[in-house]
């Protein structure tokens, strides 16, 4: 990229970038359950410091099984309208500019038998705001994830019920951010599906390489983004997290995703304590949002990992 004012318009730039990377724009709820002729409750719950959560619960008759949803950064928990603007001019340098709809994964996962609560995070879809807008990539969101797990277990009709978590990018930084804090709240969680888990740091140079900016502007900008949220890149890690996760975790990963590297969830996986792992790659694509959908068109690794830890 060509600065002719020796810094200066890079410099703006990188302003709006780490005010951008700081609070995300919400994304609408475009679909529900209903339209896949789903039966379900809207259902509102504390996160663990008390941020109201919004969500769905999603029963299937005589069930005694239940998945927890989260959802990527970006989403809500119906996914996201990347096929318009300005959601989708997110993801768009990535080849990521289509819709991204999780209405097909809560019904796929109910005609197996299993009961769903998908949900929104704190500052997306319609929960409540939090932490003055910051995304934190995971930190503040793994208090929504002890709280969905809790408000799983305080309910009379899921209570007793064997659970596991299907967790997105974002909400998997969170999973593990969540199990590493507070091991005593996902005893009762038999295991861990991890779609795409993120370090930001990674991604972040990713994106400046895409808009060719040398990497020895990673430093400023990265200090523009502690200004507002007082982390830096490497403090939103969750590799350091991910070594004090023990549940059966299974990852999947679009290898050539043009987002990150394969090597950041890889390391993650490498770092996983748990016994009972797994990892595979999705090929042939270098978008990121096909790893979001792609449950939904080969769900049956995911529910062969699902149905040996719960059943």
């Amino acid at each position: 990229m060509a600065d002719p004012d020796g810094g200066g318009t890079l410099d703006v730039l990188l302003d709006v970038m780490a005010e951008e990377f700081s609070i995300l724009t919400r994304s609408p709820i475009l679909h529900t359950p209903a339209e896949s002729g789903l039966e379900f409750e809207d259902v509102t719950f504390p996160s663990e410091d008390g941020t109201p959560l919004e969500g769905w619960l999603i029963p299937a008759n005589s069930a005694d099984t239940i998945i927890i949803m989260g959802h990527p950064q970006w989403c809500s928990r119906a996914g996201l309208p990347s096929h318009l603007e300005p959601w989708k001019s997110l993801g768009a340098y990535g080849g990521n500019d289509f819709e991204v709809n999780f209405i097909p994964d809560m019904k796929i996962l109910h005609d197996a038998g299993y009961t769903v609560l998908a949900y929104d995070h704190r500052n997306f879809g319609h929960s409540g705001a939090a932490n003055n807008g910051f995304t934190s990539n995971g930190i503040f969101e793994s208090r929504d994830v002890v709280g969905a797990v809790q408000y799983v277990r305080g309910r009379q009709d899921t209570g007793s019920m064997r659970m596991g978590l299907f967790s997105r990018s974002m909400d998997c930084n969170a999973t593990f951010f969540a199990v590493a804090r507070r091991p005593d709240v996902f005893e009762a969680v038999r295991c861990l599906v991890g779609c795409q888990p993120l370090s930001v740091r990674v991604a972040v140079e990713q994106r400046l390489l895409s808009m060719g900016i040398p990497l020895d502007r990673l430093p400023d900008l990265d200090e523009r983004i502690r200004r507002h949220i007082s982390f830096r890149l490497e403090d939103l890690s969750p590799l350091p997290a991910a070594r004090k996760v023990t549940l059966p975790t299974l990852l999947y990963q679009v290898r050539d995703d043009v987002m990150t590297r394969p090597s950041d969830v890889q390391s993650m996986f490498d770092s996983l304590p748990a016994v009972d792992k797994a990892l595979f790659w999705i090929e042939g694509t270098t978008r990121r949002w096909d790893g979001y959908c792609h449950f939904q068109k080969e769900p049956a690794r995911v529910l062969d990992w699902f149905e040996r830890h719960l059943t």
